[in-house]
């Protein structure tokens, strides 16, 4: 089992192309932890505004009718990758792990593989 910390420190280490990581909480839309970013790239901003997309996102499952759970989302830039995991068991409701990865360096598949990883020992 990992803490926030040593998850998110995980993310950045072990993911090739790795640039920012954010556990947050789409409740509120606060992030309870962040790493990496830059001053152009503020992470606390792309926590609030992801919690706006996963939040639709389930409005419209509902909308829908679909009983699935969202494992993951995916937006893609020319230049970068945006994943959200969101996390499920051991106390993971309403949380989901964000990373954003530059698309010149990440290998998506291996990207999506570990964040699961990294989520299952996540201990929130």
């Amino acid at each position: 089992m990992a803490n926030t910390e040593t998850c998110l420190k995980e993310c950045l280490a072990s993911i090739e192309g790795a640039t920012g990581v954010a556990l947050v909480d789409y409740t509120s839309g606060m992030a309870l932890g962040t790493m990496g970013g830059s001053k152009t790239f503020d992470l606390n901003v792309a926590a609030a505004g992801n919690t706006d997309v996963v939040r639709a996102k389930m409005r419209t499952m509902e909308h829908l009718g679909l009983k699935g759970q969202i494992e993951d989302i995916l937006i893609t830039l020319n230049d970068q990758y945006h994943l959200i995991r969101l996390i499920s068991g051991r106390g993971g409701n309403g949380l989901f792990l964000y990373l954003a990865l530059d698309a010149k360096r990440a290998n998506l598949a291996m990207a999506r593989h570990q964040l699961k990883r990294i989520e299952e020992d996540l201990e929130v």
